[in-house]
């Protein structure tokens, strides 16, 4: 049997190859997964401390609107839009947004000082939500821009610690956007609709 120093050679470089790509692959696996294994240990911290039952009233403010809503107890328990018009609100939408501030979770907390705010958007914030609780306190959220996966909002709940000189920028999820970032007439129950369910005076005398 004939020796074939070139056929060893190749042989030997693919070995070679192999053993750097497959050290590659630990070191991916062993470091960068490491770091997201990490980062998923990282109990998610309450965006507030209040629940729905609490909340009293709520103002979305952005760019081109302002929108105030309470709740309501007469005629019936739900939400009424106060401003920009009186109207019956959608229970639906809201709950999905009172749901999201009494539940929703911040995925990360960042530490930056004050002149680093509008790298977030947040020295002209998209939308500002304030909700007014039963103990008069008037917690506030402000949603500024995109994280660079789109799927997480840089946020800041005030009031700040006067104290600190470093400010908090919360990661929330960009479910909040959704939330706020609706035309009026989804805000509002469809009044033929409502009309239309209710029970006739025939309906109520049987």
């Amino acid at each position: 049997m004939q020796f074939n120093p070139m056929k060893l050679q190749r042989t030997t470089l693919i070995l070679v190859i192999s053993a750097i790509l497959l050290g590659g692959g630990v070191y991916i696996y062993e470091i960068q997964g490491s770091e997201k294994r990490e980062a998923a240990k990282i109990p998610k911290k309450p965006i507030f401390n209040f629940t729905e039952d609490e909340i009293q009233s709520f103002t979305v403010n952005s760019d081109d609107k302002t929108l105030v809503f309470e709740r309501a107890s007469e005629p019936e328990s739900g939400w009424r839009m106060k401003k920009p018009k009186e109207a019956t609100a959608s229970d639906a939408v809201v709950s999905f947004l009172l749901n999201l501030l009494a539940q929703g979770k911040s995925d990360r907390i960042l530490t930056v000082s004050p002149d680093q705010l509008p790298e977030y958007g947040l020295d002209k914030p998209s939308a500002t939500i304030t909700v007014k609780l039963k103990n008069q306190d008037s917690p506030k959220m402000i949603l500024g821009n995109l994280d660079f996966t789109r799927s997480f909002l840089y946020a800041q709940v005030l009031p700040l610690d006067s104290k600190s000189e470093q400010l908090d920028v919360l990661l929330v999820p960009v479910d909040f956007q959704y939330a706020v970032s609706r035309p009026l007439s989804e805000w509002l129950v469809n009044q033929e609709k409502a009309e239309e369910e209710k029970p006739s005076a025939a309906e109520k005398t049987d």
